[in-house]
């Protein structure tokens, strides 16, 4: 059983690596002793479930997170439980790869209308004016 993206996409546990390394921050003791940060690996490169165009743009999305051998790494350490933090990568990773599999909408390049230009004009003229009104004030005779 694999890690549930979305209704009819799994991805199969072949390509997730979960590992637990201790963590900073609030636990008090339990700090030094439990190993309750996680770090989720998920093979990119090697997965057959993703089309190529959907791995390019969560190749995208991960950004830093992308390492050189071509898996995604997430580390959640927010939480003082293994289990929470588990969760916590499992969603990120989910929330990665759900942004990735919605394709953006080609742009069609527009033209401004007749009359978006005229306002532009006249915004720009009464500026003009505003400015050439706080200058020095000329006495032609």
């Amino acid at each position: 059983m694999g890690l549930s993206v979305k209704p009819g996409l799994e991805l199969p546990d072949a390509d997730l690596e979960v590992a637990f390394i201790r963590s900073a921050g609030p636990g008090g003791q339990n700090v030094n002793k439990v190993a309750t940060a996680v770090q989720l690996r998920f093979a990119l490169d090697r997965t057959t479930v993703l089309r190529d165009d959907v791995k390019a743009r969560l190749r995208v999305l991960a950004g830093h997170r992308v390492t050189d051998a071509g898996e995604i790494l997430i580390v959640a350490r927010a939480h003082r439980s293994q289990e929470q933090n588990r969760r916590e990568a499992e969603e990120r990773l989910c929330d990665l790869v759900r942004r990735a599999l919605v394709q953006p909408k080609k742009r069609h390049a527009t033209k401004p209308t007749r009359a978006s230009k005229e306002r532009r004009l006249e915004v720009k003229s009464r500026s003009q004016k505003n400015k050439r009104l706080r200058g020095k004030v000329r006495f032609d005779d």
